[in-house]
C-alpha cells in the first residue's frame, strides 16, 4: 500500500503531466464566459471533459450545474472539490463577449480548471484503491448574485427556489450525500501571495425594488404624475443618510444600483427599478441594516405620494471555515510555495455562497494568487496560471488524499471535532423565512 506522501506525489505529478491541457480548461472557459444560471456551453465543456476522463456524471443540476462522484477502495466519508461555472457581465472587459457583455473578471474560468486538474489527478493515477471514501467533483453555477430581477422571475416561474447556485444545490440535494468540501478562489490582492487562508467574509440579503408612479406628459402635465424616479433617488439619499450608523465593526455594505429610469423621456417615470444587496459580517448585522434600507425605501415614496415594492430575497451566509481542514490545507500549501508565498486574509467585505456550505458541513475556501487588476473590473486577468491554476489544485488533490488516506482517519477526525451551525432543514427553513414581499404606499 503506497504511503500518504507517495500519493501526493502522484497527485502532483499527474497535474504537472498535465498541465499544458489544465490552463488550456481555463483559457477556453476565459472566452466563452456565461453568467450564472445560463451557463449552457461552459457546462457542456466541463462534462465533455469529465466524460474524457471516462467518469460518469449527473447534468442539468439546478439549471447548469455538472456533478461526477467516484468511490475509493473502502468505505468512508464524501469529499468534494468544487469549482464556480458563471462569470460576471462587464462589457468593456477584453474578453467580453460582444453580444452579452459576460465576463470572466473574477476568475471563475482558473476555478473551473483547477476543478478538472484535482479530477484528473484523483481519478487517473490509481489511487483510488489507496482511499477510503468517495470524492465528488462539483461545477456549480452562479456564484455571482447578479440579474437579480431575471433570477427572481425564474423563482416565481418555479424554475429556481434559490437565486444563487450553492443554495439551490443545497435546495435540490446535490450535497446531501456529501461530508465536507472545499474549493478555491483566485486574487489579485497583494496579502494572497501564491496561496492563502481566509477567515471571514461578509454575508448578504438581495433586494428587487420597483417604484411605482403614475405616468403624466413630463412637459405639458408634470403635475399630473406622480415621479417614480424622483421617488428613488429620495430612497437613495435616504440610504446614504443611514450610513453614520452602521458600526464599523459589522462591515455594512449597500450598494443599489438603477436597473430602470423610466420609459420614455417625455413621460414622467412611473416605473423605476432598482437592486441592491445589504451586505454584514453578521447575521444580525444584515437584518438590522435591511430594516433601515427599507425604512430609507418608504421614506422615498412617502414624500412623492408613490408605491414601492420591495422584495427581499435570502443571500448568502458569512463563511464559517472548518479550522482543522485549514491546518491540513497549510501543510500542503507550505510544501509547495513555502512561508514566502503563503498568506492570511482575516476578513473580506465581499461575499460568497461556499458560506451557505459551511453552515451545514465543514469546508474551506482558501486563495491563491496569479491574478492582476481589481476583482469585478475591466482589467482583471490571470496572468501567473501555475500560481492561479496549477498550484491550488495540487494543494486540494493533496487534501484530499491526506482526508481519505490510511482509511480517512483525518476526515474522520475533522468530521467528529465539528459543530455545523445548522442542518440542511435548519437552513433551507432561515433562508426561506427571509424572503419578503411588501407593497408600501406613501
Amino acid at each position: 500500500m503506497p504511503t500518504r506522501e507517495e500519493l501526493k506525489a502522484k497527485v502532483c505529478q499527474e497535474i504537472d503531466r498535465r498541465s499544458e491541457e489544465i490552463i488550456n480548461v481555463a483559457k477556453t472557459i476565459l472566452e466563452n464566459p456565461e453568467p450564472g444560471f445560463k451557463e449552457q456551453k461552459t457546462s457542456k465543456f466541463i462534462a465533455r471533459k469529465f466524460g474524457e476522463l471516462g467518469l460518469a456524471y449527473q447534468n442539468e443540476i439546478a439549471l447548469t450545474g455538472v456533478k461526477s462522484v467516484v468511490n475509493g477502495g473502502s468505505s468512508g466519508p464524501t469529499v468534494a472539490v468544487l469549482g464556480e461555472l458563471d462569470s460576471l457581465i462587464i462589457p468593456d472587459h477584453p474578453f467580453a463577449d460582444k453580444l452579452t457583455g459576460a465576463a470572466h473578471a473574477c476568475g471563475h474560468n482558473a476555478q473551473i480548471a483547477m476543478l478538472f486538474g484535482v479530477t484528473a489527478a484523483i481519478t487517473r493515477t490509481g489511487l483510488l484503491p489507496s482511499l477510503a471514501g468517495r470524492v465528488a467533483f462539483m461545477a456549480v453555477p452562479a456564484e455571482e448574485y447578479i440579474e437579480i430581477e431575471y433570477r427572481d422571475d425564474l423563482r416565481k416561474q418555479g424554475k429556481l427556489h434559490f437565486l444563487g447556485g450553492k443554495p439551490e444545490f443545497i435546495k435540490v440535494g446535490a450535497f446531501d450525500d456529501v461530508d465536507m468540501a472545499m474549493m478555491t478562489h483566485t486574487s489579485s490582492e497583494p496579502e494572497v501571495k501564491k496561496l492563502a487562508l481566509r477567515g471571514t467574509n461578509n454575508g448578504l440579503v438581495a433586494k428587487r425594488i420597483q417604484f411605482i408612479g403614475r405616468a403624466a406628459h413630463a412637459g405639458g402635465a408634470p403635475h399630473r404624475g406622480i415621479n417614480a424616479l424622483n421617488a428613488a433617488m429620495l430612497a437613495l439619499s435616504a440610504i446614504h443618510a443611514q450610513r453614520e450608523t452602521f458600526r464599523d465593526e459589522d462591515t455594512i455594505r449597500v450598494h443599489p444600483i438603477i436597473t430602470k429610469g423610466g420609459d420614455v423621456v417625455n413621460a414622467v417615470p412611473a416605473d423605476v427599478r432598482m437592486e441592491t444587496f445589504v451586505r454584514g459580517k453578521t447575521v444580525e448585522a444584515i437584518l438590522d441594516a435591511n430594516i433601515k434600507v427599507d425604512r430609507a425605501l418608504r421614506a422615498g415614496v412617502m414624500a412623492v405620494g408613490a408605491k414601492v415594492k420591495i422584495t427581499t430575497l435570502p443571500g448568502y451566509l458569512p463563511l464559517v471555515e472548518n479550522l482543522d481542514m485549514q491546518a491540513l490545507y497549510k501543510t500542503e500549501a507550505l510544501s509547495l510555495v513555502g512561508e514566502d508565498g503563503f498568506g492570511y486574509v482575516a476578513h473580506s467585505t465581499g461575499s460568497t455562497d461556499m458560506g451557505d456550505v459551511e453552515h451545514i458541513m465543514p469546508a474551506i475556501h482558501p486563495y491563491s494568487g496569479g491574478a492582476t487588476g481589481t476583482g469585478h473590473g475591466n482589467d482583471y486577468l490571470i496572468q501567473d496560471y501555475q500560481t492561479a491554476v496549477l498550484s491550488p489544485a495540487k494543494a486540494m488533490a493533496m487534501l484530499v488524499v491526506d482526508l481519505l488516506a490510511d482509511g480517512a482517519a483525518k476526515a474522520k477526525e475533522a468530521l467528529s471535532k465539528s459543530k455545523p451551525k445548522m442542518t440542511k432543514q435548519q437552513y433551507l427553513d432561515f433562508m426561506d423565512n427571509l424572503l419578503k414581499e411588501e407593497l408600501y404606499q406613501g
